[in-house]
């Protein structure tokens, strides 16, 4: 291998890279960020590498969600707290149907870059620069707001930095505290259309909280129950941010990107020579892959190679993001060739991504039906490969949009324009994420393998 440093991404070829016009703006933000406090810690990184590993070995499931480019203007403590309080709510209901820990991973806290599939969007016969996220450019659409500049880069650190004080305080505060978390879910379910579907299974965790505060489990006498992991990551795109936060480790002496635990490639920047993959190769966080319907067998198993020559667990993360209709031809000789190969990763499924489609009025919006088809098809797949489905990754809010059809509610696209508020992909809101939540645990309560006692102990 090539040797490696922060910088040495430079000398290759890159796409989706802003073209900033005034260089030595952007050379100033660099050297300042180069400067700033690490927005996390490399023990943080390894923590979360080894609970991938585990989940990679069917220990663990991973449940990664938030916004799909996070915004500027949502800069606020309970935007941040009612997308932790959901993805919380999700994951106790995940972590029941599963009987395994569930790896909590948010798309927070420095999600504000975005890849887009042309450089332009043409409006009312005026064409500009595509909006790629407020790390980049803004929003608005003015020749102005569309212009690349660099100070956006030191506003991202600082809400960055903000946001991840909020999350850490809410994991360890009591916030997380298992009892409250589902109190909240028992008035989901209360009040949902399907309630009686989600009542029963809302009843079987309160059961089993109700035992474990009999034998002395509780919030007071165990950390566990109180307290959570809490982990951040972002698509790893806009690369002299990423690069200006890069440190050495004091500990291992080992490069860490530190401005997120976990970060991808995209499926728009995954070339093996190029830019994106030569950064994440020299960074020892746990990264991943978005695995697209155009992937090829040869390019993955490069990629894999490339990224993760040592075969480390934890390392690897396969993001599959098919649509639909295409997961059970695309999906199996991508498993099959991993397996082959006898490579250790983890799977764990995007349906959002292949499933954005446009409405008459030229609206993004996303079926809940098909999102919830295409984690059904990836469990299927898995089960029929012998592998393990380790987990999903969902584009959602905590509040209560109106951007994907579907659900308990039966939004229609009609619903869409009450309040459509994404500058970029169609999220999930609050009750349409917890209702796909209950549904998973169904299907992966209903996909265990029964347990048989030994002969000896059934005796």
């Amino acid at each position: 291998m090539k040797t490696w440093s922060p910088d040495s991404w430079r000398s290759h070829p890159i796409r989706q890279n802003p073209i900033y016009p005034d260089t030595e703006a952007l050379n100033q933000v660099e050297h300042r960020l180069k400067g700033y406090p690490p927005l996390v810690f490399a023990g943080e990184a390894r923590r979360l590498k080894a609970s991938l590993a585990q989940a990679a070995d069917g220990g663990a499931f991973v449940l990664q969600g938030g916004d799909c480019a996070e915004s500027f203007g949502d800069f606020n403590a309970n935007t941040t707290r009612d997308t932790f309080r959901v993805l919380l709510q999700m994951a106790i209901v995940l972590t029941f149907g599963a009987s395994l820990p569930v790896v909590k991973l948010g798309r927070m806290a420095g999600q504000y870059a975005k890849p887009r599939s042309s450089d332009t969007e043409t409006v009312n016969g005026q064409t500009l620069p595509s909006y790629r996220g407020d790390n980049i450019n803004g929003p608005g659409f003015t020749a102005q707001d569309r212009i690349p500049d660099p100070l956006r880069m030191e506003t991202g650190y600082f809400q960055a930095a903000g946001k991840l004080n909020l999350l850490r305080a809410f994991a360890s505060g009591g916030y997380a505290d298992l009892r409250e978390v589902h109190r909240w879910n028992l008035s989901f379910a209360a009040r949902s259309p399907l309630a009686a579907r989600y009542q029963g299974l809302a009843a079987r965790i309160e059961e089993t909280l109700s035992f474990m505060a009999a034998c002395g489990i509780t919030s007071h006498t165990t950390p566990q129950i109180r307290e959570t992991e809490f982990y951040t990551s972002h698509e790893a795109l806009l690369l002299p941010f990423e690069q200006a936060l890069t440190r050495i480790d004091s500990t291992s002496g080992e490069w860490y990107a530190c401005s997120a635990h976990f970060l991808w490639i995209g499926d728009r920047t995954r070339q093996p020579e190029g830019a994106h993959v030569e950064f994440l190769r020299g960074v020892q966080n746990p990264i991943g892959i978005k695995v697209g319907p155009t992937t090829e067998v040869d390019e993955l198993q490069q990629l894999i190679e490339t990224l993760n020559p040592k075969d480390e667990p934890g390392r690897i993360t396969l993001i599959t993001r098919m649509g639909a209709e295409r997961v059970a031809q695309k999906l199996p000789p991508l498993v099959r060739a991993v397996q082959a190969g006898g490579r250790r990763v983890l799977w764990i499924c995007d349906a959002m991504h292949g499933n954005t489609i446009s409405t008459a009025q030229h609206i993004k919006t996303r079926s809940f039906d098909a999102i919830l088809s295409e984690v059904r098809s990836f469990f299927d797949v898995h089960a029929a490969e012998g592998s393990w489905a380790g987990g999903v990754h969902v584009e959602m809010t905590g509040t209560e949009v109106t951007e994907c059809v579907g659900g308990a509610h039966q939004l229609t696209e009609a619903d869409l324009c009450n309040r459509y508020e994404t500058f970029c992909d169609p999220r999930l809101n609050a009750e349409q994420s917890l209702e796909l939540a209950f549904l998973m645990a169904e299907e992966l309560k209903a996909r265990r393998s029964p347990r048989v006692l030994p002969v000896a102990a059934a005796q």
